[in-house]
């Protein structure tokens, strides 16, 4: 797929044609900005978005905007109970003609993979997608197959309807760099819903706003966004309140505070910044860290703890 080169009769700067994108799926998912650009965050800092929310509130529509627009490859898995790992990462088959494996790629070999209902599989299942998120590679049959960059996986799922799911386990939910939700439109918003024909109708005049060279080289100038010392100092006061807080049982890991400082380069390059500014860091805190913390037994959940430290912590 060619990248496009002008926007507006004009040729388009990486950042330019970054903002278009961001437009377009707030074109579909109508009054959901602030979720948009976090998905965003995700995608620049080389990680994975779990979407976590109730049935009908544009969570499948996102993820189908985000691989549109970013480009490359994209496929959508239903995730099932009777969904078996192979069906994800591919299988060996044996080929008559020359007496030789050859390897059937999976789904999971694409630049966007929707992972809908992802808690519906088995942990099984579970675990080989997560396995591939991880290490960016599948390992068949002994032998090593790297997946394509980007490689962004946006997992679905329902937080209410638990009868036969299988809840992801904290170590796999960690393999999420965020969790966000879409919630209820408000009555304007719901209005229009009502008045205009279905948002996934717009998907199909969705067009691609990058190719993969695009998207890697904005991943590549987001790891390069400067992160002062006064905002380093901030950051880490984040962490420490949640290492330090007697309602949490274990606080932030280092692997979730370099998860923090990537996606806050992420959050920042989105308003064409060379160097992130606290309110980066304060605006993915929450969505970063609430679904790796656990609270103690009868303490405040720990949406509530983030808010807290939030309230408390002082800017450098």
């Amino acid at each position: 797929m060619t990248e496009p080169s002008t926007l507006s009769g004009m040729a388009a700067s990486p950042l330019e044609r970054l903002q278009a994108a961001v437009d377009a799926v707030n074109g579909v998912v109508l009054g959901k900005p602030g979720a948009v650009r976090l998905a965003f965050s995700a995608l620049l800092a080389g990680g994975h978005l779990l979407i976590e929310d109730l049935p009908g509130v544009g969570k499948t529509t996102l993820a189908q905007a985000m691989a549109i627009v970013t480009g490359g490859s994209w496929h959508r898995i239903q995730f099932t109970s009777d969904l078996l790992p192979a069906d994800i990462l591919g299988v060996s088959v044996w080929r008559r003609i020359d007496e030789t494996f050859e390897f059937r790629p999976g789904p999971v070999f694409a630049n966007v993979v929707l992972a809908d209902e992802i808690n519906r599989a088995t942990p099984r299942t579970q675990s080989a997608l997560l396995e591939a998120m991880a290490e960016r590679q599948v390992s068949v049959d002994g032998v090593t197959h790297t997946l394509p960059r980007p490689f962004f996986v946006i997992a679905t799922q329902n937080p209410l309807d638990l009868v036969g799911t299988y809840p992801l386990p904290d170590s796999q939910l960690d393999r999420f760099l965020l969790r966000i939700s879409l919630g209820y439109p408000d009555a304007d918003e719901e209005r229009q819903l009502l008045r205009e024909p279905d948002r996934r109708d717009l998907l199909a005049d969705l067009a691609a706003v990058f190719d993969e060279d695009g998207i890697r080289a904005l991943m590549d100038q987001a790891s390069e966004v400067h992160l002062s010392d006064p905002v380093l100092d901030y950051l880490q006061a984040l962490v420490a309140a949640t290492r330090e807080h007697p309602a949490l049982r274990a606080g932030l890991s280092p692997r979730a505070t370099l998860a923090l400082a990537a996606t806050a380069r992420g959050h920042a390059l989105l308003d064409g910044r060379d160097h992130v500014v606290p309110d980066d860091v304060k605006q993915i805190f929450a969505p970063l860290a609430v679904h790796r913390l656990q609270s103690r037994a009868d303490a405040d959940p720990p949406d509530d703890v983030v808010e807290l430290i939030l309230q408390r912590t002082p800017i450098s």
